[in-house]
């Protein structure tokens, strides 16, 4: 079966930046595929040259067979592009906007109010339906953003960080409702600043500046990692990571949480070695031990070695 997306070195410039340099990757149906990295990635510019807003300045891509350049409004027909600010009309209820989003992509109001009962139910939103949009919550609106993105059952989503400053409870929703739409064919792309939302996603595109790094599974990803993590968790994990930063062995030195990660070169050897470090410059820690690599410890090892 032929992708739902593909790019093959598809290029954006804007004046003294190259945005998004030579990108080339497939989204099968059925398939969660995450653009992950920082802000200036270039995330989003890639899902505004795929839903058709910015034009590529090199590189082809097609949405379900149909080329962005060639065939634009094939494509457009094909997809929904839920962007990180999507178009509410906040003096409208939630049933309303959904009612207005069905109309115009030509929806039935059979085949309405069916696929608005199965996403809002999925969202936890059936009770909500007679609330202005403008009175509910972030997350709320975002939930209701991705149900007035699905009303027409396209065949691919792209979602520009969608869980952007989204509460854990929503964000929960958010995902479940993603994961409703795999058995129907439906072809998710997303972005995402997020690393631990990788987890998530079948496949993986780390980006950074432009360029993609590496794409995998998750997993895939972090048997990329060259070395081991160690977790070390105390209270002053700032002077933690200075003191041991540049010790021998130590690779990259990353806060998380109430703690650090250290990649070494060899946990065996390294960890006697820094818990003395530790004890001569007078760093209380709770514990040291070596731990399971994190996409998050793979990204920031993969652009150390790429920092001047």
């Amino acid at each position: 079966m032929p992708p739902s997306v593909a790019t093959s070195d598809l290029t954006k410039h804007f004046p003294g930046i190259t945005a998004v340099n030579r990108l080339t990757f497939e989204v099968q149906a059925g398939e969660i595929f995450g653009l992950v990295g920082p802000d200036g990635a270039g995330k989003t510019t890639t899902l505004r040259m795929l839903a058709g807003v910015l034009s590529p300045d090199g590189g082809s891509a097609t949405i379900a067979g149909a080329d962005i350049a060639q065939e634009p409004e094939v494509a457009k027909a094909r997809l929904s592009y839920m962007p990180q600010r999507f178009g509410l009309y906040e003096d409208l209820t939630v049933a309303e906007n959904i009612r207005f989003y069905a109309d115009v992509f030509g929806v039935s109001r059979a085949e309405r109010e069916a696929r608005s009962r199965q996403l809002l139910d999925a969202a936890g939103m059936s009770p909500f339906t007679a609330r202005l949009a403008g009175k509910l919550s972030g997350g709320m609106k975002q939930k209701l953003g991705l149900v007035c993105a699905l009303i027409h059952r396209p065949l691919v989503i792209l979602l520009d960080e969608p869980t952007n400053g989204v509460d854990p409870v929503s964000r929960r929703d958010f995902w479940r409702i993603l994961y409703s739409l795999l058995n129907e064919g439906i072809a998710i792309l997303m972005s995402t600043s997020y690393l631990d939302e990788a987890e998530r996603c079948h496949r993986v595109a780390l980006l950074h500046q432009g360029q993609m790094l590496y794409c995998e599974t998750p997993a895939g990803l972090k048997r990329r990692l060259h070395g081991a993590v160690l977790s070390i968790v105390g209270h002053e994990a700032r002077r933690i990571r200075a003191a041991l930063g540049e010790a021998a062995g130590v690779l990259n030195a990353l806060l998380v949480g109430d703690g650090v990660h250290l990649v070494v070169d060899d946990a065996g050897r390294r960890i006697p070695e820094l818990r003395a470090a530790l004890q001569t410059a007078g760093l209380a820690f709770d514990h040291l031990e070596e731990v399971e690599p994190t996409i998050e410890d793979l990204f920031i090892a993969a652009t150390s070695e790429r920092t001047p």
